[in-house]
């Protein structure tokens, strides 16, 4: 059954068969639909990768997301939990 919320269903679904969180595929669904899958795919690509942020950092973006409990993971655990949110 389509969801309002979602702009693209199709792309939705193949996101979540991959295993993407609903979030994040929610969110690539309705970008790619907003604004095309090319333009989406030259987007990011500016930060540099979560291997080279201090722990600090990492716990700081995870703290903005919601990552729950942050606070016990190490600095490995960070980096996946920020990677699979």
């Amino acid at each position: 059954m389509p969801r309002a919320q979602i702009k693209d269903e199709k792309k939705y679904q193949e996101l979540r068969d991959k295993g993407e969180s609903k979030e994040k595929a929610a969110r690539i669904a309705n970008a790619s639909a907003n604004q095309g899958e090319k333009t989406i795919g030259r987007k990011g690509g500016k930060s540099p990768s979560y291997d080279h942020w201090t722990k600090d950092d990492l716990l700081k973006r995870a703290r903005e997301i919601g990552v729950e409990g942050r606070s016990s993971m190490t600095k490995s655990e960070l980096v996946k939990a920020l990677r699979d949110h």
